[in-house]
């Protein structure tokens, strides 16, 4: 996949704006460009030096259509290794096209999702992990996303695997030399140092691999089901948790008929939080379809929060033994699910039932919705189930699934390489499984690629990157 022409494309957001950027790549990006700008100090862009501005106007024969501030990249000191020219213009939508269309009159094409970062990951500007990491950061919505992916993007990730590819690398060249005085009976790779290695390697892949559960939580989110009977203060709590008024709110029981979902992020990590339909007994199929619904979300969340109304316990003392009986079923139905129960109105109750509650519902969480007393307990608990030290550790967190596929079938090569070894296989075989383990890595980082996988990845950038 090799582009000798010169492509065009907006590099900021579409819409009017203060400054627009339009940015252009290739061979003839600096040639073109000089033909259509007029610069103040009267200098031609050719002559100029990289990674330097320029204050001028762009103009369509005698017509000016802008004054622009032109940035220089003279290749290979470039984001794609190309010649690159950005023009920083007025954001007028009118002016945004003008000047694409000008440069596109001229032999310029436009870019394709992503072309900008295809291109540098083919010219060797960074590798196929980092180029997806690009992608990662721009749709980073977190704290969490923004530190992984920056991590990622600047080689944390890859340097690793590239770290590993290259140690088995050295090992099967050993076994290869092996091969070619067969008949000499010399071992060259010390099978002791060999399956050292297969050791380590082995550690280190199950430790990415295991990562992929936060990794997948920071760059999904953690859904959470907020389930429990009618009127118990679910929509409350989400109106709460999310600081605005989200859900209806009412004293009539089954006022909720569908689920409600939204997002926000507590501690650098996004919660998806679902409010769901009261759960009881109901003739209306309405509110049954609701309820139906309910636990259909239910089993797609991670975490379940099972909402009791502190001051019915507190009136009707036989709602204890209910609520105890509801939540031993949806402890039952989920189980694997991590489920929270939540005491809501507890600003009714007294201080002593409050206490006695803690027999019937060990470790739960009370809290006051409509007070915002005790919210702060279910945000730090909810925290709890991420493994949020990872990331203050700065440890390597593996987000794509891509990436963790690779991993599996890396690791899966390896443990062949480890009994082969065990079963003292000759250096013939172990070389196959060498060689399966190492295209693993080498998918990851883009030392193995195909323009299938390369189309598959970049089509999910948006244009101008």
């Amino acid at each position: 996949m090799i582009h000798t022409d010169t492509i065009i494309a907006l590099a900021t957001p579409s819409g009017s704006g203060a400054i627009a950027i339009i940015r252009l790549s290739g061979v003839n990006a600096i040639s073109i460009v000089s033909q259509h700008f007029e610069s103040v100090s009267g200098k031609k862009l050719e002559k100029q030096k990289t990674h330097t501005l320029h204050l001028g106007f762009i103009k369509d024969g005698k017509n000016v259509l802008d004054q622009v501030l032109i940035s220089i990249f003279k290749n290979p000191n470039s984001y794609t290794g190309e010649d690159v020219i950005e023009i920083s213009c007025h954001g007028s939508l009118f002016i945004q096209q003008e000047i694409i269309q000008l440069f596109l009159r001229n032999g310029i094409r436009m870019a394709t999702p992503g072309e900008f970062t295809m291109r540098s990951f083919l010219n060797g500007k960074m590798d196929l992990s980092q180029a997806e990491a690009v992608a990662d950061l721009i749709a980073s919505d977190n704290a969490s996303n923004h530190q992984v992916a920056i991590q990622q993007m600047r080689g944390g990730f890859s340097n690793k695997i590239k770290e590993l590819r290259q140690q088995l690398l050295n090992f099967a060249s050993l076994i290869e030399l092996e091969l070619d005085f067969s008949e000499e009976d010399v071992e060259f790779a010390n099978r002791d140092e060999f399956r050292k290695l297969l050791n380590e390697l082995e550690e280190v892949l199950k430790k990415l691999i295991d990562s992929f559960a936060l990794g997948n939580v920071i760059k999904t989110g953690v859904p959470v089901a907020i389930i429990g009977e009618p009127n118990v203060g679910k929509s409350t709590l989400l109106n709460v948790l999310l600081n605005e008024e989200r859900a209806l709110v009412s004293d009539i029981a089954g006022t909720t008929r569908d689920t409600i979902e939204d997002e926000i992020v507590i501690g650098g990590i996004s919660f998806r939080f679902i409010d769901t339909a009261g759960i009881r007994e109901t003739t209306d199929v309405i509110e049954g379809m609701g309820i139906q619904r309910t636990y259909e979300k239910t089993e797609k969340a991670q975490v379940i929060l099972y909402l009791v109304s502190g001051d019915e316990l507190f009136l009707n003392t036989n709602k204890v033994v209910e609520a105890k009986t509801a939540l031993n079923k949806i402890t039952e139905r989920f189980k694997e699910k991590s489920v929270i129960t939540v005491i809501n109105k507890v600003d009714r109750i007294t201080k002593e039932f409050t206490e006695e509650l803690n027999s019937h519902f060990p470790n739960s969480i009370h809290l006051s919705a409509r007070e915002k007393i005790g919210v702060d307990q279910l945000e730090n608990k909810l925290l709890s189930f991420v493994e949020t030290g990872k990331l203050r550790n700065n440890e390597t967190i593996v987000t794509n699934s891509r990436h963790y596929d690779s991993l599996l079938n890396a690791l899966t090569e390896i443990k062949k390489v480890q009994q082969g070894l065990d079963n003292e296989l000759s250096g013939d075989l172990l070389s196959l499984d060498i060689k399966a383990a190492l295209f693993y890595f080498g998918e990851i980082t883009g030392e193995i690629t195909n323009d299938e996988l390369l189309g598959n990845i970049f089509a999910n950038f948006c244009i101008g990157k």
